[in-house]
């Protein structure tokens, strides 16, 4: 499996790696500084909207977006260049956060009557969790690479692993994006950031079309 990893992959992965054991000696510091808070949250660092792709919350976390990006990352490098696969990366991750951040705003507009009421002196009510819960982890980008992959090759047949039954890429992804917009619509799956990855799947369909890059079939 590793062998077969290429450039850029190979380097995301190892960033990310660093990045988890280095959250993991110095916790405070990290999970202070590196996460993507709210623009108007006084944790907010511009920084933050790189390195939040690069912070996970625990190894569960990491090891499935590790292990979905060594499955999928390289045929899509292969496929699109290293160069537009690591500005593909990066611009799925910036999108995740970008339709986090305006869900986010959304609800503090609604709340405040403003999107930065905390810059302006204003009394924050009922929307305190988007201020001290920051947004983390490489899914927004993850999500892109998933969305590239079934775009590419709909048809290609994917062994899942529970159960472990063979299914076309294009009803896999289809199925996790269905998924996440019901969680959601229902506002269910606890504190995971489902407008991050289907964000991310909506910017990587898009750069797909401005690239003019023909869908498979």
């Amino acid at each position: 499996m590793f062998s077969n990893l290429t450039t850029v992959v190979k380097n995301l992965l190892i960033a990310n790696v660093i990045f988890f054991i280095g959250s993991q000696l110095i916790p405070q510091v990290a999970y202070t500084y590196l996460p993507a808070f709210y623009p108007d949250s006084p944790h907010f660092y511009i920084w933050q909207v790189i390195t939040y792709m690069f912070m996970h919350a625990d190894f569960g976390h990491i090891f499935f977006n590790m292990f979905s990006l060594i499955i999928f990352g390289p045929i899509l490098e292969q496929t699109l260049g290293s160069k537009r696969f690591i500005n593909f990366y990066l611009v799925c991750g910036l999108g995740a956060l970008l339709l986090h951040f305006s869900v986010d705003a959304l609800r503090v507009f609604q709340a405040t009557g403003t999107l930065f009421p905390y810059r302006t002196g204003q009394v924050i009510t009922g929307v305190d969790e988007i201020y001290l819960s920051p947004i983390l982890g490489a899914s927004g980008s993850v999500f892109g690479i998933l969305l590239g992959f079934a775009y590419l090759y709909p048809n290609m047949r994917l062994m899942l692993l529970f159960p472990p039954i063979p299914i076309k890429a294009k009803y896999l992804v289809g199925g996790l994006i269905v998924i996440e917009l019901y969680m959601v619509i229902t506002k269910s799956g606890g504190n995971i950031a489902h407008m991050a990855h289907i964000g991310g799947a909506l910017f990587a369909y898009l750069m797909m079309k401005l690239w003019g890059i023909r869908k498979g079939y």
